[in-house]
């Protein structure tokens, strides 16, 4: 919708854009900048010295926010999935609850963790994986808890998320709308500190599978929530368009080297795209601009140089009536009458006389 703002400017229709404070305070969507989260997930390898350098490299990189990845694994798996053989050369384990164990950091190492990226001013949370780990990010005083595409239809983890009343960013990998609107639902039924992050879970993402347009889609269905995006495709210019689809957070995973072991690495950005990726977010948020279409300060410089004026197509006297047929549009120096005025032209009468290709201005005419 459009609506008339003066004589030769129009702006889109006001609308409200959905703001959640994170609990620190700091909001995120509405007119704020983009929310970008460094997924660091388990790309640490399981070791505190390396997740630290990620979450340097997430603040050089401008950053927003680390994530990681919390789970209780007597909580998250059954017995039978933690001792089936993991032959994968991903593993760190014989079995799959070996794996899992030296990726999954101690109480007393995320606290290490959670403190150093206090010291160097980036926000610090994880994904919440089952109830008791819901639980401990709770107690962290986290700035919101995230729910990753895992666990999008497991309403039971989602309602006891929802009851803390701390924000949350919930992945909709993995379902369809009926599914969403569910998560949607869960949620609001205690508050509306809900973002939804379109998400296709497939590491990579194929570009043929990734299907921005959901953003909008999103954006239409939950005007009452801001929207965001968690890619998996390679490179960096899906996450950019994103963004200026409306994506009011883009997380993407962070790793040191794609060579290394492990199943995310090669779905992650290295440091150096991460970078370019968030400079090319902020320049897409400066060039989206306003919705405002008018004539700026800027284009004084082409104008004045190949902006047209009204001229004169022949000589003419003083006393004619002016018609297209005694007038052409011409780049001229000095400038006359601009040709978008036109139309208040044709039919004055010349108080003086004009010679062929003058300028024709207001004062010439009665």
């Amino acid at each position: 919708m459009f609506t008339k703002r003066g004589s030769n400017d129009y702006e889109l229709m006001a609308t409200s854009s959905p703001v959640v404070l994170l609990a620190n305070g700091q909001p995120v969507g509405g007119e704020s900048p983009c929310f970008i989260i460094a997924e660091i997930g388990q790309n640490h390898q399981g070791n505190v010295s390396i997740a630290k350098d990620l979450i340097l490299a997430a603040k050089q990189c401008g950053a927003d926010c680390v994530k990681f990845q919390k789970s209780d694994l007597l909580e998250k798996f059954t017995s039978t999935a933690l001792a089936r053989p993991y032959l994968s050369t991903h593993s760190w384990g014989k079995t799959y609850g070996e794996h899992k164990a030296h990726l999954e950091f101690s109480d007393d190492e995320y606290e290490q963790l959670k403190k150093y990226a206090q010291e160097i001013d980036i926000l610090f949370t994880a994904s919440g994986m089952d109830q008791v780990s819901i639980t401990v990010l709770d107690s962290w005083d986290v700035p919101f808890i995230k729910i990753g595409s895992g666990d999008s239809d497991n309403i039971l983890l989602i309602k006891k998320a929802a009851k803390l009343h701390r924000p949350l960013f919930i992945s909709t990998g993995m379902l369809d709308m009926d599914g969403v609107r569910m998560i949607h639902q869960a949620v609001t039924q205690f508050h509306r500190k809900l973002v939804l992050l379109h998400c296709v879970s497939a590491y990579p993402t194929p570009a043929a599978a990734v299907n921005l347009r959901v953003l909008q889609l999103y954006q239409q269905q939950f005007p009452d929530v801001p929207i965001g995006y968690s890619g998996h495709e390679l490179g960096t210019s899906v996450s950019v368009a994103a963004v200026a689809l409306g994506a009011k957070v883009i997380e993407r995973h962070l790793t040191l080297s794609k060579e290394w072991k492990g199943s995310d690495h090669v779905c992650s950005l290295e440091p150096d795209e991460f970078a370019q990726m968030v400079r090319d977010i902020r320049q897409v948020e400066l060039a989206l601009g306003s919705p405002i279409k008018q004539f700026l300060p800027c284009e004084v410089p082409c104008q004045d140089k190949l902006g047209k004026s009204v001229v004169a197509a022949e000589d003419l006297l003083k006393g004619l009536k002016i018609s297209e047929e005694n007038i052409k549009i011409k780049v001229s120096h000095p400038a006359g009458i601009r040709c978008k005025y036109l139309n208040s032209l044709i039919g004055k009468t010349l108080v003086t006389d004009v010679r062929k290709d003058e300028p024709i201005n207001f004062f010439d005419v009665s």
